[in-house]
């Protein structure tokens, strides 16, 4: 018996066995890191890259992240800006892999970003789930829907102008963007 080749072996087994567990700490790791990792963070981190934003109704919105809130997204599209609920979209293509510090996304949620052009009038398009498209002004956000008052995007929000209200269950938005941005 040759004890120098024995000792070898172990030595080369023993080696072998320390690659193994050290691949599998890493690989376990890994898996821990990007399980905390929010769809939000990874929005955050792609500095002005375009990104296609698939909506659940069908629709693909191309643009840049703009900013990024508690459950919904700010796109920069070619013909404007447009909120996007979290909850409304069905996938994302061109993320940028991993790399970069996430800024700090906006920390208040979707009905504070609607009370917001809710405060400014502004005359804004709602997109539902249902395909529907209606044109407006939000006179006020409640907890999880918003009211809008119906008239023509070139007509100021008045009384006469006004063919009528709808509530919009926040979970029925796919998006919102001004009135004149079509």
């Amino acid at each position: 018996m040759r004890w120098d080749e024995l000792f070898s072996d172990l030595e080369t087994q023993w080696e072998a066995q320390v690659r193994r567990e050290l691949d599998a700490e890493v690989a376990d790791r890994t898996r821990r890191e990007r399980a905390a990792i929010a769809l939000a963070d990874r929005l955050a981190v792609q500095g002005g890259r375009v990104v296609g934003v698939v909506l659940i109704d069908g629709t693909l919105l191309n643009g840049q992240v703009q900013e990024v809130g508690q459950g919904w997204l700010l796109l920069s599209v070619v013909t404007g800006s447009c909120l996007v609920p979290v909850a409304a979209v069905a996938g994302i293509t061109g993320l940028e892999r991993g790399a970069g510090v996430p800024t700090p996304g906006r920390s208040f949620g979707l009905g504070y970003a609607l009370r917001g052009l809710s405060r400014d009038r502004v005359a804004v398009t709602v997109v539902d789930v249902s395909g529907g498209v209606s044109t407006g002004t939000i006179d006020g956000v409640g907890r999880d829907f918003l009211e809008l008052s119906e008239h023509p995007a070139d007509l100021p929000r008045r009384r006469e102008n006004v063919t009528g209200t709808r509530a919009v269950p926040f979970a029925a938005v796919v998006l919102v963007r001004a009135a004149s941005s079509r």
